[in-house]
């Protein structure tokens, strides 16, 4: 019996020592209380003030709100685009990274960089230079006419595109340059073909990263506005995007409509995180990458 609580001091000792090891942070309590303490400022308490002021309207408010025909068809709009263009983007993406990250050609470290360049350029310039490429008259639009681009929500599925190609890319990179090319060989000297080596040696510790990527890229897309409005056209129930149409509630003063909307797209956009985040998680235990 002594021996038990003995080895159970020494082991309960060691762990309040290991818990203690020093670190160049601060002590846990500082360190802790200071991230709750800027995680509140910072997110929860506006979130919080949107949600309180939105409950002004009530339940009843916000069904009605919700449920009006121009709200359901921004909604739509929103979050399906943003939807395909996170798809894009993740396939798309894996293709670019892969590219970048197996193959030496010339000018590679230039394109490299070039795919950090819609974190850099500001939004408002770059729907102007989409509107401008993909218009009728535009270089681009002018090839594919009389299919219209630009002005339609063809227009937002390219804005969106643009502005989350950099995550799917960023993410993905890494995890393929650690991918011993060895797998690869010995998937080849037992007799698999190329796209067998693929969807069965390449592809499994890839996906949460590629799920990662997809759901960094659809939170952006969602809550994208500077370079949408102008390759648009903002066309109610046509392509008129939910941030839009909350700018234009606050232009109209009604503040409870605004942040009736906002909150509605709050919570639509987190219950599809949280799904995405589930889904990420499942898939590092099933294919055993943290």
């Amino acid at each position: 019996m002594a021996v038990g609580l003995t080895s159970s001091a020494a082991v309960s000792g060691r762990s309040q020592r290991a818990f203690r090891r020093p670190s160049a942070l601060p002590g846990f309590p500082l360190a802790f209380g200071y991230a709750v303490t800027y995680l509140c400022l910072v997110v929860l308490l506006p979130l919080a003030a949107l949600v309180w002021h939105a409950s002004a309207a009530g339940l009843a408010g916000l069904w009605a709100i919700a449920t009006e025909e121009r709200v359901l068809a921004a909604f739509k709009i929103s979050f399906g685009i943003s939807f395909a263009a996170a798809v894009i983007n993740a396939g798309f993406g894996l293709l670019v990274a892969w590219v970048l990250t197996r193959y030496r050609f010339p000018g590679r470290k230039l394109l490299d960089a070039a795919i950090d360049l819609p974190f850099a350029l500001p939004t408002a310039v770059a729907g102007i230079a989409l509107a401008a490429l993909y218009a009728p008259n535009g270089w681009i639009g002018s090839l594919v006419a009389p299919f219209k681009i630009a002005f339609t929500p063809y227009g937002i599925l390219v804005a969106l595109v643009f502005v989350g190609l950099p995550f799917c890319v960023r993410t993905v990179q890494p995890l393929i340059a650690e991918i011993d090319k060895e797998l690869e060989e010995a998937a080849a000297t037992l007799g698999a073909s190329r796209l067998r080596a693929v969807w069965t040696v390449l592809l499994p510790p890839l996906i949460p990263a590629i799920l990662t990527g997809f759901a960094l890229a659809f939170a952006r897309a969602v809550g994208e506005y500077g370079s949408v409005i102008f390759v648009a056209g903002n066309i109610p129930y046509v392509s008129e995007i939910v941030p839009l149409l909350i700018i234009i509630k606050l232009e109209e003063f009604n503040y409870t409509g605004a942040t009736a909307i906002a909150t509605i797209m709050l919570a639509i956009s987190f219950l599809t995180l949280l799904g995405i985040n589930l889904l990420q998680a499942y898939s590092r235990r099933r294919f055993g990458h943290a």
